[in-house]
């Protein structure tokens, strides 16, 4: 019989990990606090709050805003007390902390991380590439032992320019990603955007290029019409996500690992509420699991939850985490290999 370390641990490449769940980033991982809360959970990697050299972005922050909303398309109290089946909404931002400061913090963090026999994970979000590759520099410099480069946020096209980046090029971001490599050593994780229907060739080029991991993917771009103001709520357009998004991060994990191939890491986000989501995605295709919103919105609390109904699901099944990952990718068939059901759409007609 598997002991509970044993069944949880996972690799990303060259990388181990304690477990599969890693607390993403959102605001929540601007404080230290939230970065020690989402350890003290028993998270196997922690993501800080990404940053990169543009006050705009910054200012970005200061502008941010929020909403839950429910099925019905109905703003809800932003707590515990939101429904499972929510849709988190927001205009966001990145760290409002200067360079040297988050760096300093970081490295603070990361010790205590290594305490727990966790991985801290500073992120950049790019802007424009050459300041990028001066602080991945640095970042290496500090010791640190691995780099999350966002070139996938949903901001990209709506933000001030030069804020953030949105790459939809395979090209562009096998240039972006070579260039990285050039510059440090250290493992990167490269996170992509969903809003593309080239997903997986974006990851081809990211693991061409020389990343150690693909994080997909992040959330997408929407407008939600106010009936009472007939107004954009919030005003304008926002990075959504929430338990919908689930098989869409399954659909792309599994077409990637299937155009990639098994060996290639991927990393699931964005949909994923407790630690049964957490085996779907892992089940597409994911070595390990990004949560953020769910975090973000009921507390660090549902870092401990998922990883104990995770682990139950993994010894109610007999395996490891490790042994998990895409058994259902590999089991996907296409349409046409599907069993002849003749006239059994007529079942499905009401009349």
């Amino acid at each position: 019989m598997l002991h509970r370390a044993d069944r949880l641990a996972v690799t990303i490449g060259a990388l181990e990990l304690k477990n599969p769940i890693i607390a993403a980033a959102a605001e929540h991982m601007i404080e230290a606090d939230g970065v020690r809360a989402a350890l003290a959970a028993g998270a196997g990697a922690v993501v800080v709050k990404s940053t990169n050299e543009s006050s705009a972005a910054k200012d970005q922050l200061q502008r941010a805003e929020y909403l839950a909303i429910d099925s019905g398309w109905n703003p809800v109290k932003w707590d515990a007390s939101a429904p499972p089946e929510v849709t988190l909404a927001t205009r966001s931002g990145l760290s409002p902390l200067g360079f040297a400061e988050w760096l300093d913090e970081v490295v603070h963090l990361d010790r205590e991380a290594r305490a727990r026999s966790a991985l801290l994970v500073p992120s950049l979000v790019l802007s424009q590439l050459e300041p990028a590759l001066a602080m991945a520099r640095q970042i290496e410099q500090a010791g640190l032992r691995v780099l999350e480069f966002n070139i996938g946020t949903p901001y990209g096209s709506q933000a001030a320019q030069q804020a953030v980046a949105t790459e939809l090029d395979p090209a562009r971001v096998g240039e972006i990603v070579r260039a990285m490599r050039e510059t440090v050593s250290l493992p990167l994780w490269i996170k992509l955007t969903g809003q593309s229907e080239r997903v997986p060739a974006l990851a081809e080029a990211a693991f061409d290029a020389g990343a150690q991991s693909v994080v997909m993917a992040g959330r997408l771009l929407g407008l939600i019409p106010d009936l009472d103001s007939m107004a954009p709520l919030l005003g304008t357009s926002l990075g959504v996500g929430g338990y919908w998004n689930l098989p869409l991060t399954c659909q792309w994990l599994a077409l990637t690992r299937q155009h990639l191939g098994v060996e290639a890491p991927l990393i699931g986000i964005n949909g994923v509420r407790d630690g049964r989501d957490a085996a779907r995605v892992m089940l597409a295709g994911a070595s390990a699991v990004g949560m953020a919103s769910s975090v973000m919105l009921r507390g660090p609390g549902v870092l401990t939850q998922a990883l104990e109904q995770l682990d139950a699901y993994l010894d109610a099944k007999g395996i490891a985490a490790r042994d998990l990952i895409g058994r259902a990718a590999d089991r996907r068939r296409s349409f046409h290999e599907m069993e002849l059901r003749t006239d059994h759409w007529q079942d499905f007609v009401i009349r």
